[in-house]
This record gives structure tokens, C-alpha cells and sequence, in this order.
């Protein structure tokens, strides 16, 4: 049997070893024969492996070659294993949809922390071809991706998110879970994104340039924050009153804004 892969500081590796969160982790993706399940990042196989046997065939995106060798080599009396070497923010989620032949794909994985918020918004980009998504993330990420307004940690990642999925939250994991253990806690979240007929009709770039001012100052008002993207009187059409703060106003006022002449 080989010896553990060195986890690698600039991958952002911490590789989830304890059975039961790898348990309860497959127990909430529930994959099914006839479904196409991508794991991004997977690692050493601590979720891939149980994944494969669910399903009979998984497709895993992985970054660091020297992990593929061993991973392919345990998949091997399990299932259908296929291994894309690449950084996942470069996968265009709909080729591969095609190529596998199937209408939707099933993502999941322990995302690396320090690019989650990327990888977020890459996924949310393919949103027509994912059914599902279980990350594991850091707490505080999943908590933020969470929160509704009025909050103090509501922002920018809540309202994209919760414009396209339904965010959901399962549960906590320790760091002790992993190996190394991070300094941070961490939590699994499952994101379903919306049917297309429920999602906003309103320019994507326009919606994201507009929260991405309105969170930029977050104790200054619409008025101050958005100044050179909308004027006072362009927020008030949109029936938003200017000097409301960003945090106050829920996702579907930011569609609002971005629809308004």
C-alpha cells in the first residue's frame, strides 16, 4: 500500500480522512447509477471512492498529477473512474455535459479554501447543466452563502448564490477531520440551482457590477455606493429607496436594480 500523499501548501490541500463526515457527506449527494457525478479536487480518494461505488462511474477534476497515479490505481476495482488533470476553473462544465452525454451534472468536493469563492462563481456560470452541488467549504463561507439581509455577514456572495441556487447548509465538520487539520472550521452545503423559468431575466454582468458596488462601502448608502452606475432618482424607479444601505435589501431587489431604465 502506498504511503499518504504530502498534502501541498499551494494547493490548498487538506485531505478529509474520518469515515463518518465521509458518511454522512455521501449520504447527503445520494448518487444514483444513472447520474454524472463530478468530484472537484478529489484528493486521495476519500470521497471519490465510496462516490464511484454509489454510482458506478465518476468523472474527477484534479489539479495535482502526482495524486492521480494512486487514485486511478485504488478507483480501478471499484468503477469507472476518469480523471481530468486541469484546473477546474478552466472546465467548461457544459462540453463535459455533452460529452458524457447527459443532460445535468452532479457536483461535488472538498473546494481548496483559498479560491472557493472562484470556483463558486464558475459553477454558478454553468448553472443550466448542474442539477446539484455539495461542497465542503469553510463555516464561515457556507454561513455567508447563507445569510439573509439584515445581517451583518450578508453580501456580495449571498445575493449572487441566492439568486441562482437554493442554499442549503448540512452540517459542521472539525478540523480534526482532516489531514493536516485547518485553522478554521469547516461545513458541507448543498446548492440547487434554480429552473431556469425562476431565474431573473435581467443582464448577469449588470446584476454583478451593481452588488458588487453596493457591498463595496458597506455603512454608505445606495446613493453614495452606486454613484456612477445609478443615480438617486434611477433607484428610487426601481422603487428602493436611496439611502437604504446594500445589507437591507433582499437579492431580488438587486434584479430591480439592474432592470431599471
Amino acid at each position: 500500500m502506498s504511503a499518504p500523499a504530502r498534502p501541498k501548501k499551494h494547493f490548498g490541500q487538506h485531505f478529509l480522512h474520518e469515515k463518518r463526515y465521509v458518511e454522512r457527506i455521501v449520504a447527503a449527494v445520494a448518487p444514483r447509477a444513472e447520474d454524472a457525478v463530478v468530484e472537484i479536487g478529489p484528493g486521495e480518494g476519500a470521497l471519490t471512492l465510496p462516490l464511484l461505488a454509489a454510482a458506478g462511474r465518476l468523472t474527477a477534476i484534479e489539479l495535482d498529477d502526482e495524486l492521480i497515479p494512486a487514485l486511478q490505481a485504488r478507483a480501478a476495482a471499484v468503477g469507472r473512474l476518469e480523471v481530468i488533470r486541469a484546473d477546474v476553473l478552466t472546465v467548461d462544465f457544459a462540453a463535459l455535459a455533452r460529452r458524457l452525454g447527459v443532460p445535468r451534472l452532479r457536483l461535488a468536493g472538498n473546494l481548496p479554501y483559498y479560491i472557493s469563492s472562484p470556483i463558486l462563481f464558475h459553477c454558478l456560470a454553468h448553472a443550466d447543466v448542474i442539477a446539484d452541488m455539495h461542497f465542503m467549504l469553510q463555516k464561515e463561507v457556507v454561513e455567508r452563502m447563507a445569510a439573509a439581509p439584515g445581517s451583518k455577514i450578508y453580501g456580495r456572495l449571498s445575493v449572487m448564490l441566492q439568486l441562482a441556487c437554493t442554499v442549503v447548509p448540512l452540517f459542521d465538520v472539525p478540523p480534526g477531520a482532516f489531514r493536516p487539520p485547518p485553522k478554521v472550521d469547516s461545513a458541507v452545503v448543498r446548492l440547487t440551482p434554480l429552473p431556469a423559468e425562476a431565474r431573473h431575466r435581467a443582464d448577469p454582468a449588470r446584476v454583478h457590477a451593481i452588488v458588487k458596488a453596493a457591498f463595496a462601502q458597506r455603512r454608505k448608502t445606495l446613493a453614495n455606493t452606486l454613484k456612477g452606475v445609478l443615480d438617486a432618482n434611477a433607484i428610487e424607479r426601481a422603487g428602493i429607496d436611496p439611502k437604504a444601505r446594500a445589507e437591507t435589501l433582499d437579492p431580488e431587489d438587486f434584479v430591480r436594480l439592474a432592470q431599471v431604465d
